[in-house]
């Protein structure tokens, strides 16, 4: 889909359907609405009067103009009270407008930001609605062979603009929202992708797309590599499939060459069986994406470059599937990590933060100023935060706020759980340093804890996104499935730690 901001007048713009978001309980029109009300005879007050749009949150009404003015519909979408009215639902009243038109079978829409945010900043306004637009009209098509001339797809959205200052803050904020947003559905279609189209492998030639930007260089270990340099634990995983591992290394450098980069490390377990622990057969299949920290990270990456951000940045994903084939490594087997450190292996069902120990570690040979890694590391988190909610436990309390700071930018929604010292106790083992499981109680802050000791000296954060990975029902601007998420969240971190770096 092209995005575009025109000057113009919205109430004179030719367009198959122009959406108009309203307010709950406003039944005096204003500014853009009430001209563009005029210009159509009435119709908006028509259709308010009549009862049949109270502007109540995410309400649609489609109405046809009979050639009165040059828009061939207009789309109410309510956008809720205008005291509780806030980004989030924005872009999802968007989103629904935008899937309501999509419906309608034709190709293009247009909007102007003047109908009810005149009085709001322009670019946090228009980015909304572009990540709504973009983001709610986000399919998954790839394998679809029968009917597939029926699918439909918007090609076009247009922003109206007609004030001069306003339309180059505008325009700069759609292409900012659009390079996101275009990240992130490149993180679904990776998480979507089935187990036999996305290995190891598969992921590393997804890396290559995005090692063809400015300031990306790729570096990808395969395992005789990693073997030589003792990644024994990534390596114990991958034993059970016949499929090869991949450390996947991304390096952006787009700020001095003097600053030491932020490291941003994501889970690639492109298949997840639980290995000899094996998992109930019963969604299985949704394995698939246990890669998604791994995407999350690549589409961070890809954002970075293409925004040209003045950050330095790595992302790391260790890439494997986890079978139980007959080499596959056993509950009771000792495996020895990248750090020197052993680890017992109680549960081969908990083979995510094995093969994160070692890329950690890895991430210690940059020096970074930071590392975050993202995984859909545990159930436990899943069961204390829902589906809707990234657990954040880590060592370092600046760089937490710094992540809470870009949760509440971009409504990727995150919430600290403990990571006390009880809780490191759980993950001692009698026959080696750890244990590679603490048991069900806090399994989620466990699993931190072991990830704890193999991040070294350097400030860490761990976000588990178990839950909001891969949803089972639609979002306004979230169709089940992969979400994408952690991509936004990474990006507004870097942005702001780009105003850090210039300081």
């Amino acid at each position: 889909m092209k995005i575009v901001v025109k000057k113009g007048e919205i109430t004179e713009f030719r367009t198959e359907a122009v959406i108009v978001p309203c307010f709950e309980g406003r039944r005096e029109l204003q500014g853009k609405v009430k001209l563009l009300d005029k210009k159509s005879g009435g119709l908006i007050k028509q259709i308010i009067g009549a009862g049949d749009f109270a502007g109540k949150l995410f309400e649609l009404s489609v109405r046809y103009t009979g050639g009165i003015i040059p828009a061939k519909r207009i789309v109410l979408v309510g956008v809720g009270k205008k005291a509780d009215f806030t980004t989030e639902k924005l872009r999802g009243a968007f989103a629904t407008a935008a899937r309501c038109v999509r419906s309608l079978k034709i190709k293009g829409f247009s909007t102007s930001l003047d109908f009810i945010f005149s009085n709001r900043p322009r670019d946090g306004i228009a980015r909304a609605v572009v990540e709504g637009v973009s983001l709610g009209l986000y399919q998954y098509t790839s394998f679809k062979t029968i009917d597939r001339d029926k699918i439909r797809a918007i090609k076009k959205f247009t922003i109206i603009e007609e004030n001069e200052k306003a339309y180059n803050i505008i325009r700069a904020a759609a292409k900012e929202a659009e390079i996101i947003s275009c990240a992130v559905c490149f993180a679904r279609d990776m998480v979507s992708a089935p187990g036999n189209e996305m290995t190891p492998t598969d992921m590393a030639h997804e890396a290559r797309k995005i090692a063809k930007r400015r300031n990306v260089k790729l570096k990808v270990l395969n395992e005789t590599e990693m073997n030589k340099i003792g990644m024994s634990a990534f390596l114990g995983v991958a034993r059970g499939s016949e499929e090869p591992a991949k450390f996947i290394i991304l390096e952006y450098r787009g700020g001095k060459k003097s600053d030491p980069p932020v490291a941003l490390v994501g889970k690639g377990l492109t298949f997840d069986s639980g290995g000899i622990s094996i998992k109930p057969s019963e969604k299985m299949d949704e394995m698939k994406s246990d890669m998604a920290g791994g995407a999350a990270v690549m589409g961070a990456i890809m954002a970075a470059a293409d925004l040209s951000l003045k950050v330095n940045a790595v992302g790391l994903i260790p890439a494997t599937e986890n079978l139980p084939g007959g080499r596959a490594y056993k509950p009771g087997d000792i495996l020895k990590s990248l750090s020197g450190q052993t680890i017992e292996v109680l549960s081969t069902d908990a083979e995510g933060r094995l093969i994160l120990a070692d890329a950690l570690t890895y991430a210690g040979r940059f020096k970074p100023a930071a590392i975050i890694d993202l995984a859909t590391l545990t159930g436990a988190c899943v069961i204390a935060l829902g589906d809707h909610v990234t657990g954040m436990m880590g060592t370092d309390d600046r760089l937490k706020h710094k992540i809470q700071d870009a949760a509440n930018a971009t409504d990727e929604k995150v919430w600290e759980l403990p990571l006390w010292e009880d809780y490191h106790e759980l993950i001692k083992s009698d026959v080696a340093d750890y244990k590679n499981h603490g048991g069900r109680p806090g399994g989620a802050i466990t699993a931190a804890a072991f990830l704890s000791k193999f991040v070294g000296k350097y400030p860490w954060v761990h976000l588990d996104i178990a839950g909001p990975a891969w949803l089972t029902r639609d979002k306004p601007y979230i169709p089940k499935g992969a979400s994408g998420v952690g991509v936004r969240l990474m990006v507004q971190f870097l942005k702001d730690w780009q105003k850090r770096s210039k300081n």
